[in-house]
C-alpha cells in the first residue's frame, strides 16, 4: 500500500481516522541512529507503526522495531507525542489518518539488521549524515528531539 504525507498542506484531503503509533530512536554503541527507507512513502524514517489491541505501547514498540530492522530493543523511556493535526497520511484504500504518533529512546540489546516488507533498506546512520537523507518534516522533528540530550521533558504537540 502507498501513501502520501501532507504536512501543513491547505490542499491535504480530510483525515478519516486515528491510529495510535509508534516511532523509536534507537542508537548505537557508537552514537548511530537506527532508521528505515520505507517502502510505503520512499523516506527515510524512525522505525515504527500501529498498536495493536492487546498488547501495551513498550510491546508495540519492540515489536514494530525487530519486525521492520531485525533489531531487539528495550524502551527506555518518551521523547515526545506528536499529533499535528496538520499531518495527515493519504493511503490509496481511501483512509486519511491523522499523526498520532509516541516516539520513544530505546536501547538495541541484540539482533541483526534485515529488512522487511516495509522497509527496503536499514541502517546505522551517523547524526552527521541525516541532511543526506530523504526524511518528512515530521519525522525529522522526532529525530532533533531524541538527539537532544540537553531535553528533560518530553514533547507534547
Amino acid at each position: 500500500m502507498s501513501r502520501v504525507d501532507y504536512f501543513r498542506d491547505p490542499n491535504a484531503p480530510r483525515a478519516n481516522s486515528v491510529v495510535p503509533s509508534v516511532t523509536a530512536v534507537v542508537r548505537d554503541e557508537d552514537g548511530n541512529l537506527l532508521l528505515i527507507h520505507k517502502t510505503d512513502n520512499d523516506l527515510w524514517a524512525l522505525p515504527g507503526g500501529g498498536h495493536d489491541v492487546g498488547e501495551s505501547i513498550a510491546q508495540t514498540v519492540v515489536r514494530e522495531v525487530e519486525e521492520e530492522t531485525g533489531i531487539s530493543v528495550v524502551v527506555e523511556d518518551i521523547v515526545g507525542l506528536y499529533t499535528d493535526p496538520q499531518h495527515v497520511m493519504a493511503y490509496d484504500d481511501g483512509e486519511v489518518r491523522q499523526q498520532f504518533s509516541i516516539c520513544f529512546h530505546a536501547r538495541p540489546v541484540g539482533g541483526a539488521l534485515r529488512t522487511s516488507s516495509e522497509s527496503k533498506e536499514v541502517r546505522w546512520v551517523s547524526p552527521a549524515d541525516l541532511d543526506e537523507l530523504d526524511i518528512h518534516p515530521s519525522m525529522r522533528l522526532r529525530i532533533t528531539h531524541g538527539l537532544d540530550e540537553s531535553r528533560t521533558a518530553p514533547y507534547i504537540g
